[in-house]
């Protein structure tokens, strides 16, 4: 593409035209204006990387730096979550989303026109929004962007689950002082013995009873499967003898896990009901239905959608609206101080902030202010607890050497910790669909990576799995597609969403470090205890880190005296 900045000498112009993304009659507008016009040059609201998508061209395998370090994991969900959103309003509306940009670089170059591409690159911007935001925005944004594309019930449970994980091992070292008795414990570790064994038998010989559907034959083994646990084991102690041959050890972990999960599940889904019953999670098809494509010629999807996040957060909301204003009014005024006319196609939402900066440059914020990457504001608290987590790590060994605890204990502590985080974080990953050689490194480092969350054994799973796999931004499309098939049964959906790169790397990289996380909270809960039982329980290894700490105070005393 020439570069349309070339100076004549005079002052140029520029036209804004504000179009709705999934607007046909927007299409018509942008074509209409620019064959009147017939400008020196039409810029469009399109940085490099999306103007060679829309043209066809493949999209560039995605760095695996880029995709691991740091957020960026977080940040792409972001963008695909966006991504997500106008796809499904382009079908509502039968266009294809970013139609309009399309019909002004094809009618420019029908008409000869040159185009000039006047975004700041999508990656930049979702870089500077996700680090302006605070912990609890995050959270409220992902919160929200979930309950709009989710049913709340199962975000409920999604969320039920995970504080059952974190639950089960707290009722494990606290449940004696609340009443939980180790016949209780013995009772549901029961339940769940009896409800695995009956459930994997019905589903094994349900083709016997004629039940041929997999997804049927699946619920009703669970059912019966929980109905036997429930009446035989929780509620006659069926399996009684059993469990309690496996030791006491078993039966407080299993049994207080399953607790924890169950009190979870059972909170998390009635709120998601409750949330449902509220409106929330159910409409966003029916919000589709309602929105009048009139509408959104004042206002474009994403425009909008960023007008609601800066209730979230102003900071962050600024880099997705008021920058790009910013940004795109600056190429636009480098065109008109080059003498060149202009008909610039954005979003109906940045039109008026971007005639706001043409009608007075001197506003506009210093070009170096909108570019490059933002460190976010605020203090690093994450970086700060890693730090102190790592350091809390390396001074529990070092207080217990001091006190002179005998080197044989202290490796077989290490070793229980690695073996315990790295099975854990290979098993997930294994689970996810990793490589046996990239599961194979997220399990070795697990151990390291889990004291600290500024590491995550995920990332190491995720370079080695890149080493094999190419992933690109198309596939962000593939996973549109699959999320709009409202046919394909689930368990089918879910297996074509694995065979999708992207899908499938991020979610061996969650799993794994999901895995070195439950890994960590299991140690510290149930295998800590037993270790601390050969030097006088948890009183006992309080004392020996006493006596280590005067001990090191001494000998430090000692050298600098």
């Amino acid at each position: 593409m020439s570069d349309p900045a070339t100076s004549t000498g005079r002052e140029g112009s520029v036209r804004v035209v504000g179009t709705a993304h999934v607007s046909a009659d927007s299409v018509r507008e942008v074509e209409e204006v620019i064959d009147a016009e017939r400008p020196d040059v039409v810029a469009v609201e399109l940085d490099e990387g999306r103007y060679r998508q829309m043209q066809g061209e493949t999209p560039d395998d995605i760095e695996p730096g880029d995709l691991l370090r740091g957020n960026t994991v977080f940040q792409f969900l972001a963008y695909w979550m966006l991504s997500y959103v106008q796809s499904r309003l382009g079908e509502r509306f039968d266009i294809e989303p970013g139609a309009d940009m399309l019909a002004a670089v094809e009618t420019a170059e029908e008409l000869g026109i040159d185009v000039a591409l006047v975004d700041r690159d999508i990656q930049t911007t979702i870089q500077r929004f996700w680090s302006r935001m605070g912990i609890l925005e995050k959270l409220r944004l992902v919160g929200g962007l979930a309950f709009g594309l989710t049913d709340a019930r199962g975000i409920g449970v999604a969320l039920g689950v995970f504080a059952g994980i974190v639950a089960g091992p707290l009722l494990g070292l606290f449940g004696s002082s609340l009443g939980l008795s180790t016949f209780v414990l013995t009772r549901v570790t029961g339940g769940v013995a009896l409800a695995l064994g009956v459930g994997f038998l019905v589903h094994t010989f349900a083709d016997v009873a004629g039940i041929r559907n997999p997804d049927r034959r699946l619920v009703v083994a669970v059912g019966v499967g929980l109905a036997a646990g429930l009446l035989g084991g929780v509620g006659l102690g069926l399996a009684d003898s059993l469990v309690t041959s496996l030791g006491p050890f078993v039966v407080r972990v299993v049994g207080s896990l399953t607790l924890g999960l169950v009190g979870g599940v059972t909170v998390g889904l009635v709120a998601g009901t409750l949330a449902a019953s509220l409106g929330y999670g159910a409409a966003a098809d029916d919000e589709f239905e309602e929105l009048d494509i009139s509408e959104l010629t004042d206002a474009d999807v994403v425009s909008v959608m960023m007008e609601e996040f800066r209730a979230f957060s102003p900071e962050g909301a600024r880099a997705l609206i008021d920058e790009r204003d910013a940004y795109i009014a600056h190429e636009l005024v480098r065109l008109r101080e080059s003498g060149a006319d202009v008909v610039a196609i954005v979003g109906a939402g940045h039109r008026e902030g971007i005639e706001t900066y043409l009608e007075a440059p001197e506003t506009l914020p210093p070009w170096e202010s909108l570019v490059g990457t933002d460190s976010g504001n605020g203090f690093p608290w994450l970086k700060a607890v890693g730090v102190v987590m790592s350091l809390g790590f390396v001074v529990f060994f070092v207080l217990l050497a001091m006190a002179g605890v005998r080197d044989g204990f202290l490796l077989r502590l290490f070793a229980a910790w690695f073996v315990v985080n790295g099975l854990f974080a290979a098993t997930l990953a294994r689970l996810a669909g990793a490589r046996w050689d990239s599961t194979l490194v997220g399990g070795l480092v697990a151990w390291m990576t889990s004291v600290n969350p500024l590491l995550a054994p995920g990332w190491f799973t995720g370079y080695v799995e890149l080493r094999h796999t190419a992933v690109n931004v198309a596939d962000i499309g593939r996973l549109n597609e699959l999320l709009s098939d409202e046919e394909t049964p689930i368990r089918t959906l879910i297996g074509q969403m694995f065979d999708v790169p992207l899908f499938r790397l991020i979610m061996i990289v969650a799993m794994t470090n999901i895995g070195s996380m439950i890994a960590s909270l299991l140690f510290a809960v149930y295998v800590l205890p037993l270790f601390a039982t050969e030097v006088g329980g948890v009183d006992g290894v309080t004392r020996l880190m006493v006596q280590g700490a005067r001990n090191s105070a001494e000998l430090l005393w000692r050298a600098i005296a």
